[in-house]
């Protein structure tokens, strides 16, 4: 649910390419992805956004870069719009309107070309609490933009103190969820 986290979420993510002795020019989201798998006693879903905003930091190396992503949390979709009002409700999108990840530091891990494994350190912001967060993430950097992805990042809910996740007694989420984040930026 949150992982609008991610990202919330995402996040994420802002993060240059993969070459630590080349600057990296600051940039904006211009598009991007977050989403979400969850499990439910209804089944399996997932929740997606493609409503990112964020930026990164220009830097002499890419260990420097810094940034942050947000998502509206009612922006997320799942398919079914009970379950849609449902988690805005369980997310208390009215109080937290807003899933954020802020990029505290940058770990190149290895390079290829024009592509990097990086770590990505900082803090998702969800539901009103903040967690430093590391995510193992892929960066492409082209004639495009920068590009950032990672994907099977595990969260779980009560983390972030979302517990309202039975309905009626018998629908129940699992308060594990799995998030993926596809994210461009560009000058």
């Amino acid at each position: 649910m949150r992982c609008g986290a991610i990202i919330a979420i995402l996040l994420t993510t802002l993060v240059g390419s993969g070459a630590a002795q080349r600057s990296w020019p600051g940039a904006k989201v211009s598009r991007g992805t977050l989403s979400f798998d969850g499990k439910s006693t209804l089944g399996d879903f997932t929740g997606t956004t493609t409503t990112l905003t964020g930026e990164m930091t220009g830097a002499a190396t890419l260990a420097e870069v810094r940034g942050w992503v947000e998502s509206p949390v009612s922006t997320l979709k799942t398919g079914n719009s009970r379950r849609d009002r449902d988690l805005v409700k369980t997310m208390d999108a009215e109080i937290f309107p807003s899933i954020r990840f802020e990029l505290t530091g940058v770990t190149p891990e290895w390079e290829r070309g024009d592509s990097a494994g990086v770590m990505l350190a900082g803090n998702f912001v969800i539901h009103g609490v903040t967690r430093a967060e590391r995510i193992p993430a892929t960066v492409v950097s082209s004639a495009e933009g920068v590009r950032v992805r990672a994907s099977g990042i595990r969260m779980d809910l009560h983390d972030y103190e979302i517990d309202k996740l039975t309905r009626f007694l018998v629908f129940k989420m699992n308060r594990d969820i799995v998030v993926h984040l596809d994210i461009a930026f560009r000058e």
